[in-house]
């Protein structure tokens, strides 16, 4: 149910549309919005060939940095059967829809459409050496993940709530226009959804929404904070290259490989005990908590975090006894920038403050190695003098799902077998 308008912001109010989802939320949402969304283009195949080349079309900051989408639904989706002919045209025609109906950019709507382990076990036949696809599986000792198995994954993001919830809608085959387009197929068609999960990144949303479990009562989260926890995060050489994360050979070249987590935050440590200089040395190093180098969220940093100036994090822990979460993320870089490239956005799914974190990287392999240099389990345990080491952010996160996923490039997209031009 939708809360009541009086008293609640126009982004709070969007946020909690999308979470919500269906033709209600959609309806209260275009009436509280009032946006004109870009159409798309009359020719889908004139698109690039990567699906997830988005970087092109979002907007940047005045650094230069790409701004993600502020609004974002996650559909699991699942396929009874071995996929016809019929019905990899039912699946391109649907996603055709949105093409022509939704400008490709932040304005309009961007989407991928991904294939986990599970889809690609009912063929005979197996995915080719160049793709890197393994199950899901928990990656460190302390935590519990339940495992993603949906056949698909939907990723729609946009600006505007509105878009998504129609362009979602439109893939269920709950709407016969939309942005004025007839939805003259539906992924409903050929698959059921599985599972919805939603969420928001941007300038002042999470402290929109922070009243919520997993934030302390004091409402702590800065006005102008993207994220919950209170700094920028995509800073331009803090991530890989869409270059870096596409693969290169095999039939699935120009598509890429797409880890999706659920983290839960737990954050009454995080702004009631620890103070700001405490918080920067946790994000970031403590090298810049000593040099005030982070000014307010962080923008003052431009494209560059500055991580070579932090030091070696296990020397780091030894004489600091904290090691900064970005500056264990320095070694796992190849020349000079990050292995995966980040598309997270946080979410109140559950009633709890959370992160969807969503990764592109060339093989599911880099996105295990970072996390591996996540868990920073050789600077965990004691320093010398016998002082427990603070490891990050780690202890305030908590993941709750792990999936994986085959994101094909666009000529591929429509249930692929292993071969994938061959489908």
């Amino acid at each position: 149910m939708l809360p009541d308008s009086r008293g609640v912001s126009r982004r709070a109010f969007l946020k909690s549309a999308v979470a919500i989802g269906g033709a209600s939320a959609l309806a209260a949402c275009m009436e509280r919005e009032e946006v004109d969304v870009p159409s798309g283009v009359d020719d889908p195949s004139s698109l690039p060939e990567r699906q997830h080349a988005w970087n092109d079309v979002l907007s940047r900051d005045d650094a230069g940095n790409v701004v993600p989408p502020r609004h974002h639904a996650l559909v699991h989706l699942d396929l009874d059967d071995t996929p016809t002919a019929d019905d990899r045209e039912t699946v391109e025609a649907a996603l055709r829809v949105l093409e022509r109906a939704y400008e490709r950019s932040n304005d309009g709507v961007l989407a991928t459409l991904g294939y986990s382990p599970v889809y690609f076990d009912r063929f005979d036949s197996e995915l080719p050496e160049s793709v890197h696809l393994p199950e899901p599986r928990s990656l460190s000792d302390f935590e519990d993940p339940a495992l993603d198995t949906p056949d698909a994954i939907l990723h729609l993001a946009s600006d505007h709530a509105s878009a998504v919830l129609e362009a979602e809608e439109a893939v269920r085959g709950n709407r016969d226009t939309a942005n004025g387009v007839d939805v003259d197929a539906a992924l409903a068609d050929v698959f059921s959804v599985a599972d919805r999960r939603s969420g928001f990144v941007g300038e002042g949303l999470p402290a929109e929404n922070q009243d919520t479990d997993g934030v302390p009562d004091s409402e702590p989260v800065p006005e102008d904070a993207p994220f919950y926890m209170g700094f920028e995060s995509d800073f331009e050489k803090s991530q890989a290259t869409e270059d870096r994360v596409t693969i290169q050979s095999g039939p699935f070249a120009g598509g890429t490989t797409q880890h999706a987590s659920h983290i839960d935050l737990n954050l009454t440590q995080w702004y009631e005990q620890d103070d700001r200089e405490s918080r920067v040395a946790q994000m970031f190093c403590p090298a810049h908590a000593d040099s005030g180098a982070v000014e307010g969220t962080g923008g003052n940093l431009g494209t560059d975090p500055g991580m070579d100036d932090c030091g070696d994090p296990v020397e780091t822990g030894e004489d600091r006894g904290v090691v900064g979460h970005s500056q264990k993320l320095q070694r796992v870089r190849e020349d000079g920038r990050p292995v995966i490239l980040r598309r997270d956005f946080d979410s109140t799914d559950g009633g709890h403050a959370g992160v969807h974190f969503l990764a592109l990287q060339r093989e599911i392999a880099a996105f295990e190695r970072t996390r591996e240099a996540m868990n920073g389990d050789e600077v965990s345990g004691e320093t010398p003098v016998g002082r427990k080491r603070n490891n990050g952010i780690r202890q305030y996160l908590s993941v709750t799902h792990r999936g994986n996923y085959l994101l094909p490039p666009r000529s591929t997209r429509a249930l692929p077998t292993p071969e994938g031009s061959d489908a």
